[in-house]
């Protein structure tokens, strides 16, 4: 099969999605690969969401979610597969793998058939587990792409959005599936019980609209990120990939031009 310009993607939750809206935009070709319960938090701009739904869409780019025997890489829309150790690579072939699973660990390896790989964030380290690597964390040249050495390490405290860290998101108290009281885009006041886990309440922390919370039919476990509070409030649009997304899909375009991996449209 002829990879020319063709991309696959480990993962499709909001960063891998932002950086799949920019290869698109850019002229790539683009399969994401998915778990079967995927738990993206931020399902409005995540293209895991077609694993619930068939199909998604972020901004102005359509997924859509096809069976293991008939992926391919299409133009100008995403094809999305349940596909958790990237088996398929075996057939599909790339021009080249990102790995964004956001384990924040060692990964486990992917069948890339000697394609170059470009890693996500903290777990990587250059010439063992990625050919390069692009910055993920707000503070750390956010999207600036390593060739030595690791990224930043997981801190395990949320970045600051609006000022506010750790009581913007919300955790599962306990192992179940999320029960949501509010939609995404609704605004809600600091004190307020948003849904849910095994019917222990998940209370918001905070003042804001709510840009992410995770799919009802999702397994968690405890301590599992399950929503999103931002406080800048009705300024916000959930619909939107956020800037930190943009600036990795950024740097994926960068390390794709330094493999001299080029868009075929």
């Amino acid at each position: 099969m002829n990879t020319e310009g063709c991309v696959w993607i480990q993962g499709a939750g909001e960063l891998a999605s932002g950086v799949a809206v920019r290869l698109v935009r850019s002229g790539y070709k683009v399969v994401l690969a998915e778990t079967e319960r995927p738990l993206a938090v931020r399902r409005r701009v995540s293209f895991s969401e077609a694993v619930y739904a068939g199909r998604s869409t972020v901004e102005d780019i359509g997924g859509e979610l096809v069976e293991p025997h008939a992926c391919r890489y299409r133009s100008g829309l995403v094809s999305v597969v349940v596909d958790a150790g990237g088996s398929l690579l075996e057939r599909l072939g790339a021009g080249a793998v990102v790995d964004a699973r956001m384990t924040k660990k060692a990964p486990d390896s992917l069948p890339t058939r000697g394609s170059p790989l470009i890693g996500l964030g903290p777990g990587f380290l250059c010439g063992r587990d990625a050919d390069l690597i692009v910055e993920t964390h707000r503070e750390a040249r956010l999207g600036e792409v390593i060739s030595q050495g690791t990224a930043a390490p997981n801190t395990g405290v949320a970045g600051l959005v609006g000022g506010e860290s750790s009581l913007r998101v919300l955790k599962a108290p306990a192992a179940g599936n999320f029960t949501a009281l509010f939609e995404i885009g609704d605004l809600v006041d600091e004190g307020v019980v948003l849904g849910h886990v095994s019917g222990i309440p998940v209370v918001s922390g905070l003042t804001g609209r709510i840009r992410g919370l995770v799919h009802p039919s999702a397994e968690l476990s405890a301590g599992t990120k399950v929503g999103d509070v931002d406080p800048r409030g009705a300024g916000i649009d959930p619909d939107l990939v956020s800037d930190k997304a943009l600036a990795i899909g950024g740097g994926v375009l960068e390390a794709l031009l330094r493999f001299k991996i080029l868009p075929v449209e």
